[in-house]
C-alpha cells in the first residue's frame, strides 16, 4: 500500500532533521511546504499520465503507419512499432513499458519467435563473437552427448 503525502512529506522531514538543527517553527515551515511540492508533483505527474494515456492510442498507430515491420529492423537501429523510438535493441524493459514481452511483441507484429529484437550489425556482432568463443563446437558436444545418453529403442 503506498503512503500518504502527509507521511511522505514527514520521512522527508524526518530525515532533514537528523542532518540538521531545526527549531519547531521551522520543522513546520519545512513540513507544509515539502506536503505542497509532492501535492504539486503529484498533480503534475497524474496530468502527464493521463494526457499519455489519451494520446498512446494515437502514438501506436501513427507509429505503425510509419514504419513497416519489415523495414523497422535496420543495420544500425530497430524502430519500436509500438512508439516509433529508435534503439540498438529492443530491451524487455522497454518493452514493458507498453506491456509487452518479446514473445508478444514478435506475434503481435509478426516477426518469427527467433527474430533477434536489435540492429542487424549488432546481431551480426554478436553471431561473430559467439563464433569465435566455440558456442557451435561446444553445441554440437552437448547434442552428442544427449545422442549418446538417450536410450536406444
Amino acid at each position: 500500500m503506498s503512503k500518504s503525502l502527509v507521511e511522505m512529506a514527514a520521512e522527508i522531514v524526518q530525515s532533514q532533521c537528523t542532518s540538521k538543527n531545526m527549531t519547531t517553527e521551522e520543522i513546520t515551515a519545512a513540513l507544509q511546504s515539502t506536503y505542497k511540492a509532492l501535492q504539486a508533483m503529484q498533480l503534475n505527474e497524474s496530468q502527464v499520465a493521463q494526457g499519455a494515456i489519451a494520446a498512446e492510442g494515437i502514438a501506436t498507430e501513427e507509429a505503425a503507419a510509419k514504419v513497416s515491420p519489415e523495414k523497422s529492423i535496420q543495420k544500425n537501429k530497430i524502430i519500436c512499432l509500438e512508439c516509433g523510438q529508435e534503439f540498438k535493441m529492443l530491451s524487455p524493459k522497454h518493452l514493458r513499458s507498453h506491456d509487452l514481452t518479446g514473445r508478444t511483441y514478435r506475434e503481435k507484429w509478426g516477426f518469427s519467435l527467433r527474430q533477434p529484437l536489435c540492429a542487424k550489425a549488432l546481431s551480426d556482432r554478436r553471431k561473430k563473437a559467439g563464433k569465435e568463443r566455440g558456442l557451435p563446437a561446444n553445441l554440437k558436444k552437448a547434442i552428442e552427448n544427449r545422442k549418446k545418453k538417450a536410450p536406444k529403442k
